[in-house]
Parts: C-alpha cells; structure tokens; sequence
C-alpha cells in the first residue's frame, strides 16, 4: 500500500468527515455490494452480473476523467469530465433499464482512476474556483443523461496538495447534493455514508485470512466511525483472493458484525469467470444481518 495516498485518504477523511473521528458507530452487518463496471472494454454488460434482489447493490461505472477523450494524447480539459468507459455497452438506456427491472440497484460514476491512455490520470486543478465550476457543469451533465443516483471519487495520483483536493471534492459534492444531482457521494477509499471502501486488494498477492484480518481491523482504526468494507481483486492478482479464504474471513467479520458489505473490482475481470464470486459475496450478505 503507498503510503503517500493512505496519508492523502486519512488527511482528507479527517477533515472532509470530521465528526467521524470523535464517534465511533456501534458495530453492525450490512448487506451493501458494490461493483466496478466498464473500466476493460470487454463487453460487459449490467444484464451479464447477477444481482440478488435481497442485498443494496450499487454498479459503479468507471471512469469519468476530467481529460479529453478524442484527443491521442488525451490531454487535460480544464476539470471537464468526459466519459472513459464502455459507453457502446453501459449506456444511458441500459441504465435506466437495469434499475427498472431491479429496485435494488443505484448507479453512480466513478472519477479519476489510475490511468488514462499510457498515462497516469492526476488530480491537477489550475485553481479551486474553476475546477468546481468546470466539473459541476460537465458532471452533472453525464449524470442526469445517464440517469444515476450517485458519484464516487477515485483520484490516485495528486499534483495538489491535500487542502486543495479537500476542498475542490468537499464543493464538488456539496453542490451537486444541494442542486439534487445525486443522492450519495463516495470518496474511496470512504464515502459520506459512513462506508470505507478501502482497496484491500493492494496488499500482496499471498495474503492469507489472519492477515485480511489484521489490516482490517487496523483500517477501522485507522478510520475510525467509517464502517469499512471488505474486497478482493477478481483476477486475483492482489490482497486475499477468493479461492484463498476472502469469504472465510468474511464469514468471521460478519460473525463479530464487522462485515459493513463488500466491493469489487471488477466485473470486466469477473466476467471470465461466469461471476461465481459476485454470487458468492451477494448470498452471504444477503444472509439475516
């Protein structure tokens, strides 16, 4: 894990979330699930994912960069968003037509990444005022022609100092929650419903069922009143896998009502393997919390 980011995400959760530090929430089971879509381009569709009627599910379509998208060099727009995922599968029809026929199910993008092109995608605002501007306009125009529900912020890489990203992210929300653009806001690895989406997945590959245990209960430490969530990397190639004991380990969390949900990362990976994971992790959230 880079301790540069960790730094980042525990300064801005400290002063995005303040009350958050002083009150520790009683510990309780949630049946929250969360997934990554779109990011490959492989073709994954909303309908290919199981979705268990009995859990909160929440696609998160990723990414939305604030670079250009026809450009070769992709180059930066001044914090106008544009759409970087697999729009010709994950479109504003299909959209609609997957929370149709699940009530269950929310949507919401995900902006900033890791990459875009060849390229690391960083957070580089030329000023506070006109990077909320630009971005309040741009995303809540993808988000009302996409009909979502929510927004999740995934900056990785930072020219920007703490304070600004607080602040341009804590404006951001703000303003799109006042003017009814979204109804929730997740800042990973944390979200303003209390919820830690923390990237487990980034510790080493051998990771086994004492150790997942012992980072996250060090997380909820360190994030203390954030209800932490529990994930894996679908292609295995992080943290603890499936096949290793992920679901052991959640099975001992939701026994000590510490399992606040699970998140993936992603579909595009998981549809290799006809999503038995997805499945697995939605039958035992599902199960009475």
């Amino acid at each position: 894990m880079e301790s540069s980011k960790l730094l980042i995400a525990l300064f801005v959760f400290q002063v995005f979330f303040p009350c958050h530090m002083s009150i520790q929430a009683a510990p309780e089971n949630s049946d929250l699930f969360r997934e990554y879509i779109g990011a490959e381009f492989n073709n994954v569709k909303f309908t290919d994912v199981p979705i268990d009627s009995n859990v909160e599910f929440h696609f998160i379509l990723s990414f939305a960069i604030d670079y250009d998208s026809t450009s070769g060099s992709h180059s930066p727009t001044n914090r106008k968003f544009n759409v970087f995922w697999d729009s010709d599968n994950l479109s504003p029809s299909q959209v609609s037509s997957i929370k149709s026929t699940h009530s269950n199910v929310k949507v919401a993008l995900s902006i900033g990444g890791d990459s875009v092109g060849d390229s690391y995608a960083y957070f580089d605002p030329s000023s506070v005022d006109s990077w909320v501007s630009n971005a309040v306009s741009s995303l809540t125009n993808i988000i009302q022609e996409y009909h979502m529900d929510g927004i999740d912020i995934d900056y990785e890489h930072f020219n920007a100092d703490p304070d600004t990203f607080t602040e341009c992210i804590g404006k951001l929300v703000k303003t799109l929650k006042d003017n009814g653009v979204i109804s929730f806001a997740s800042i990973a690895p944390f979200d303003d419903d209390d919820t830690v989406n923390f990237q487990f997945y980034a510790y080493d590959q051998g990771t086994t069922v004492s150790q997942f245990i012992s980072y996250f209960n060090t997380q909820s430490s360190n994030y203390n009143g954030g209800k932490v969530l529990a994930s894996f990397i679908s292609d295995g190639s992080g943290g603890l896998t499936p096949k290793n004991g992920f679901f052991t380990a959640c099975s001992r969390l939701k026994s000590e009502n510490k399992l606040h949900g699970i998140f993936v990362w992603s579909a595009d990976d998981s549809k290799r393997n006809g999503f038995r994971y997805e499945k697995q992790s939605q039958a035992l959230l599902a199960i009475s919390h």
